[in-house]
């Protein structure tokens, strides 16, 4: 006799889940991470929800960026991420969940005006926002328009966040993820707060995403 299909599924998620939380909770713990940040971004970031932007291939240390850096200082912050609508989607908000974090189902392709209205309710809660904007089908490192909609919606500004893994493995996926290994340095920083006005035309709403392209730059 075997068991339900979709039932082992669920079970085969949750384990995987599982798997990264632990996994990374673990690491984290050797990784030597140093902040480099504006005062712009960190009085920004002391007044008020923020949108936190970061590429795909640098989500392993999103959280641990985010625990170290932001609620550190400001315990009661809680973040929002924007994941995919994908089974992939699906195993990483729970790892997010374990994280603390509230995951948003949703892209451009599926659940995208739902998951922005969802975003606009938890940021004006309170929440901060995590959207990686080249996500989650690429092409790699090219900020997709959802990102300055958004900031649009909120009136939130965005902050551009980097990530420098010396000692990694890439994985041979679209974005070439990065996983760091123990003991690894990891150089964060936080560039200038960029603010998107909530009335732009199409001309201004490409111009919004050169200039987050340009400030996302290595």
């Amino acid at each position: 006799m075997t068991g339900h299909p979709t039932t082992s599924l669920r079970w085969r998620d949750h384990l995987a889940a599982c798997a990264i939380h632990c996994t990374v909770r673990a690491c984290s713990l050797s990784w030597r991470l140093r902040l480099s940040d504006s005062e712009a971004a960190i009085k920004a970031i002391a007044e008020g929800p923020v949108i936190f932007c970061l590429w795909h291939n640098r989500l392993a240390i999103a959280m641990t960026v985010f625990q170290q850096f932001v609620q550190r200082d400001h315990p009661a912050r809680k973040i929002a991420c924007l994941v995919s609508a994908s089974r992939d989607g699906a195993i990483l908000s729970r790892a997010l969940e374990k994280f603390g974090a509230t995951a948003v189902r949703g892209s451009s392709s599926r659940r995208g005006g739902q998951a922005m209205v969802e975003l606009k309710r938890l940021a004006k809660a309170g929440h901060d926002i995590a959207i990686t904007p080249d996500g989650p089908r690429g092409p790699r490192h090219e900020v997709q328009p959802g990102i300055i909609t958004l900031a649009q919606l909120t009136g939130h500004p965005i902050i551009p966040c980097k990530g420098n893994i010396a000692w990694r493995r890439e994985l041979n996926s679209w974005d070439r993820f990065q996983i760091p290994i123990p003991f690894t340095h990891c150089d964060i920083q936080f560039g200038e707060p960029f603010t998107v006005q909530r009335k732009l035309n199409e001309a201004d709403h490409e111009a919004a995403i050169a200039e987050l392209q340009l400030r996302m730059q290595d």
